[in-house]
């Protein structure tokens, strides 16, 4: 039996039928019918992901070669894997998807700017996979599908299982694995799709800085009467950067990923992938409003009877996810490009009670807090957790990161001082005391002091330096009440705030010790 040849460029299956590039209501229908979903009221495409309901880190690998090697920051999120096994993986999910009856296929790119843009396949043997892929990357024009040659390869083999899955040095059945050199990524075994998602941006995340260009992992807007005023949003997730960015008095650029060039910023994709849990009209509208006919729904919990989505129900998971084109946001920028931002926002959510709700950093502290990059793990969520805990994901985005983190620290610090660009901390965390006994931010003030930021109001207002961090806290904000600017004044008990402080403190200091910083960077962060 003739099968797929893996190594070719423009991959080839020879036993099965590839339906390409089908419009989108044909990819719901074959979805429908074959089982994969089923629609919800309000038209999404409904889907169970199944046993993995978010990303598999630990078993993601990355494809060892000579030519990569000495770039990679080897470790627990960039693992090897032979170019010996990489190849027998390849082999193994090729010939099988050559058994399907069909498969589906996704042409399209990643990078709104023209000028750094990379073209990306995706051959899926689910509908619903092709489906995510066409609505979170950017649709090739339709002239540009004769003779489309991709730069990066996704295959998605997601119902296969590896036996003996430890003679190809694998941890489990499943494998996310990438070849950075080949420009491919193999997934095996996981219906998530998140996977095809962040596979290719952390292949932008290596890719764009040959080129000259900064990647981040955050959200972008602008103002709609103001080209000019471009915002930024960093954060991991939880921390409201999909939120935040979607604003009614602004244009939004993307919700997740981009690239910064000299000639402004870009979003990497053509979609969102926003959370769902405790979604509402009230809180969330642009997002609310964007799940229709043309979204995929991610183990949301629908009403047996009526197909309502109920977005407060994590039965399945809390991970519950809707992808949507941008196009989908009124008043989105297509284009989703933008110019230089004047401003970039650190989000965090900081179950300690102990950060200020909003900070202004200097560049030295800019550079700081990104290359720590935290925010907080609550009690319950992981086995062992009985308290709050720190995360420090570097650059805020450490599981997408294959070069050392100061790469792209020195990058957005050479941008933010070639553009000029004023930079802030935003606590969406807690406040009045610890996760358990203090409360979250409410949504207005965190809104309000975003207003205050993107108008350039706060620019303008006394600031006031805290004692353990050295952040320079603003004295008054429109619209928020003076005593919950400085979250000492919020605790009942100002003792036991600065126990905590302390304590959050000394762990910023023990995560910044990985890290070859310069001097004063490192006296940029908090005192101990």
């Amino acid at each position: 039996m003739t099968t797929a040849t893996p190594s070719s460029k423009v991959l080839e299956f020879n036993n099965t039928t590839v339906r390409r590039n089908l419009p989108t209501a044909e990819l719901i229908e074959l979805a429908v019918l074959r089982g994969e979903g089923r629609l919800a009221s309000n038209g999404a495409l409904n889907v169970d992901t199944g046993a993995r309901t978010g990303r598999s880190p630990a078993d993601k690998f990355l494809e060892d070669t000579p030519a990569i090697h000495d770039t990679i920051d080897w470790g627990k999120v960039n693992q090897p894997i032979s170019a010996e096994n990489f190849a027998r993986l390849e082999s193994l999910a090729c010939e099988y998807l050559d058994r399907r009856e069909e498969l589906f296929r996704f042409d399209g790119y990643a990078g709104a700017d023209p000028d750094y843009r990379l073209k990306v396949s995706v051959i899926t043997e689910e509908a619903w996979h092709c489906l995510f892929a066409k609505t979170l990357f950017i649709n090739a024009e339709r002239e540009a599908l004769d003779g489309f040659e991709q730069d990066w390869t996704v295959i998605n083999a997601c119902n296969l299982r590896i036996k003996d899955y430890e003679s190809y040095g694998l941890k489990s059945d499943l494998a996310v694995i990438q070849s950075l050199e080949q420009r491919k990524v193999i997934i095996i075994g996981t219906r998530y799709a998140g996977e095809m998602k962040k596979s290719i941006f952390y292949a932008m995340n290596y890719d764009l800085p040959d080129m000259g260009v900064f990647p981040m992992h955050c959200s972008a807007n602008v103002a709609k009467d103001d080209d000019t005023n471009v915002a930024l949003f960093f954060g991991l997730s939880g921390t409201g950067k999909t939120t935040l960015s979607a604003d009614p008095n602004r244009a939004l650029i993307g919700d997740d990923e981009h690239g910064w060039s000299d000639s402004g910023v870009f979003n990497v994709e053509g979609g969102c992938y926003a959370k769902c849990i405790g979604l509402t009209a009230e809180t969330e509208p642009q997002i609310y409003n964007a799940i229709r006919f043309g979204s995929v729904l991610e183990n949301v919990v629908l009403d047996d009877a009526t197909r309502e989505p109920d977005y407060d129900d994590g039965a399945k998971t809390e991970n519950t996810r809707v992808t949507y084109p941008v196009s989908f946001i009124d008043d989105a920028r297509i284009p989703s490009v933008g110019n230089h931002p004047k401003n970039v926002l650190f989000l965090t959510a900081d179950a300690f009670g102990v950060l200020p709700p909003v900070a202004k950093l200097t560049p030295a502290q800019a550079m700081y807090y990104f290359i720590n990059g935290y925010t907080s793990k609550l009690a319950g969520t992981e086995a062992g957790v009985t308290e709050p805990q720190p995360s420090f994901s570097p650059c805020f985005g450490g599981p997408f990161l294959p070069r050392p983190p100061m790469v792209y620290a020195r990058m957005l610090a050479d941008q933010i001082k070639k553009h000029h660009s004023d930079v802030w901390l935003l606590n969406t965390g807690w406040t009045g005391g610890p996760y358990g006994e203090g409360s979250r931010f409410k949504l207005k003030y965190t809104r309000a002091f975003v207003t205050a930021i993107l108008d350039g109001s706060l620019r303008e207002v006394e600031f006031e330096t805290e004692p353990f961090f050295g952040l320079h806290i603003p004295v008054e904000v429109h619209n928020v009440p003076r005593d919950v600017l400085n979250p000492r004044n919020t605790w009942k008990n100002p003792e036991a705030y600065d126990e905590k402080a302390r304590d959050l403190a000394r762990r910023f200091r023990e995560n910044d010790s990985k890290y070859d910083v310069d001097d004063a960077v490192r006296q940029a962060g908090p005192k101990v």
